[in-house]
């Protein structure tokens, strides 16, 4: 089975990139983050027409989520136990950050976009670690209750856990995506059973996902290593391979983000 993840940044915009990715790498079930769409404003007839199942979770033009398959998809579920809202106050929202589904023979795939938590004083990088506090207890009690459970935790982390995951840690002193407190967040996820799979065929530094639009950071190869796979141990046992899709982030209209793809024999 081949598994992708991919913040496509708005998948109205690049529908016409989706159906020419799946095809090229003959992809069985791809996460996207930021669809930045209701379920009812995606046209989603050439996904289907091209035998995928697809699931969607947004509320407005910001975040949202979705998973397309063509191996099954079940059980959906649109939010992570105990996820927080923004602002946490009265007037917050829970928001369209986590979708998951299971796939194929017992997969459990969740679609994450984890805030980026904006600026270190902001409330949002509060957020954000609550947020990622809610997927590493979500995470631990799938394989308390399983240690067996096939899960795959997927999507933009928003978090470079390593140095070598960014072009340059003096340009991000003082920034968030490389504070500490995240990267503890990060690690604590990984502490409860899910291994980054794709790191070990694809080792740093110079491995990036990620490519601001602004100050021609693609061509200058100044980039950030924000989107994982994260396995539980019956996934990692199960990979055969992995790649960055780099090309996608080449040409007119591309996302600022790559797709990361790996295989499993399950």
């Amino acid at each position: 089975m081949r598994i992708a993840t991919w913040n496509i940044n708005s998948l109205r915009a690049r529908m016409d990139r989706v159906l020419a990715f799946l095809e090229r790498h003959e992809v069985d079930v791809l996460a996207l983050q930021e669809t930045k769409a209701k379920p009812e404003q995606l046209d989603l007839t050439a996904l289907q027409d091209a035998g995928y199942e697809v699931s969607a979770h947004g509320l407005n033009q910001w975040n949202g989520v979705a998973l397309i398959s063509r191996v099954g998809l079940s059980d959906v579920q649109t939010q992570l136990p105990a996820v927080p809202s923004y602002p946490e106050d009265e007037t917050g929202v829970v928001e369209a950050r986590a979708l998951s589904g299971v796939v194929g023979d017992g997969l459990r795939i969740w679609s994450l976009y984890v805030p980026n938590g904006r600026e270190v004083d902001h409330p949002h990088y509060a957020y954000k670690l609550r947020w990622l506090e809610a997927l590493r207890a979500e995470g631990e009690r799938e394989l308390t209750a399983d240690e067996a459970s096939r899960t795959v935790l997927v999507g933009d982390f928003n978090v470079a856990p390593l140095n070598e995951d960014v072009w340059d840690m003096d340009a991000f002193e003082g920034k968030t995506h490389v504070t500490e407190p995240e990267r503890s967040a990060f690690r604590s996820i990984v502490d409860a059973g899910y291994a980054d799979v794709v790191r070990p065929d694809h080792e740093g530094p110079g491995v990036y996902t990620y490519w601001d639009y602004q100050a021609l950071r693609f061509p200058k190869k100044e980039g950030m290593r924000i989107d994982f796979v994260l396995g539980s141990p019956a996934v990692q046992s199960a990979v055969t391979g992995s790649f960055i899709d780099r090309e996608e982030r080449k040409g007119k209209g591309a996302s600022d983000h790559a797709p990361v793809v790996v295989d499993l024999d399950l």
